[in-house]
């Protein structure tokens, strides 16, 4: 007998620079896959400031994938306000968090508090690894072939249980109560140091294209003067990498030390991990 799933697939992610984009989207194509009617996924993309005004409210029938990058080991703490803002009514959710092959701490555990204090039943969960934002070689290109086959595999199994259980029952997934402290890098005398107010300088490669200030999830990057901040820098590398000329980047010395330490320290490939 073929099951028909009367829901509505939803997405919704912060991705600065693509990678929690890529494993969201490919979790929800992969569960309209199995639906036996046409379905239309509905998409809310919050990555820019101006979307992250707007009022979200789901209901029942919903079936919401979401999606953050790990901050730190935590969901960042510039989406705490909107994500609390969410209304879930009800509606399954499926929290993704994506880190840079260093570790999601406390970060999954986090989001799915949050989802559920705000009205959702939380039926499964996954922590994935992408690109780190600081790097262009740690976890370099992920998620890749081999995540996304992770992907399919994991939409599957979420299929299955939306389509066998009457009773919704909840997830537990990885994490402590109460959250670790956010992670903090250190310096060469073992002291712990604050770069979240390193921001990133310009070079004469800028061709004043704009580019920047339209991709800046902050809506930070000046318009007349992309060399200029108007607000904070939350590091999500969006600027440095999508930059066609290669004019953003930093200097801190913090900054760069403790990315050298991200290269070096965390090579090794880790694997997603799901909880269903």
């Amino acid at each position: 007998m073929v099951v028909v799933m009367n829901k509505t697939i939803n997405t919704m992610y912060f991705s600065p620079t693509g990678t929690t984009e890529k494993i969201v989207s490919g979790l929800a194509e992969k569960i309209s896959e199995k639906i036996d009617r046409e379905i239309a996924i509905k998409n809310i993309d919050f990555t820019l400031p101006g979307v992250r005004n707007e009022t979200v409210s789901f209901a029942g029938e919903d079936v919401v994938i979401i999606g953050v990058p790990v901050y730190a080991g935590r969901v960042p703490n510039v989406l705490l306000k909107y994500l609390n803002s969410i209304t879930g009514n009800g509606a399954l959710a499926i929290p993704v968090v994506v880190y840079g092959n260093r570790n999601y701490d406390d970060a999954l555990i986090e989001l799915k508090d949050i989802l559920e204090l705000n009205g959702f039943t939380v039926i499964a969960g996954g922590a994935f690894i992408g690109e780190h934002s600081f790097s262009k070689i740690l976890a370099q290109n992920r998620p890749d072939e081999k995540d996304m086959a992770i992907v399919s595999d994991f939409a599957n199994q979420i299929y299955t249980k939306i389509t066998t259980q009457d009773n919704m029952q909840t997830v537990a997934v990885k994490g402590n109560r109460p959250y670790r402290k956010y992670y903090m890098p250190k310096n060469e005398q073992g002291i712990a140091v604050d770069i979240r107010k390193v921001s990133p300088k310009t070079n004469d490669n800028c061709i004043d294209c704009k580019l920047c200030v339209n991709v800046c999830p902050m809506g930070s990057i000046d318009d007349e003067d992309v060399s200029k901040l108007n607000g904070i820098c939350i590091k999500c590398g969006a600027c440095v990498k999508k930059c066609p000329t290669q004019a953003k980047y930093y200097d801190d010395q913090d900054y760069l030390r403790h990315k050298h330490e991200l290269e070096v320290g965390f090579a090794d490939r880790r694997e997603p991990e799901l909880f269903i």
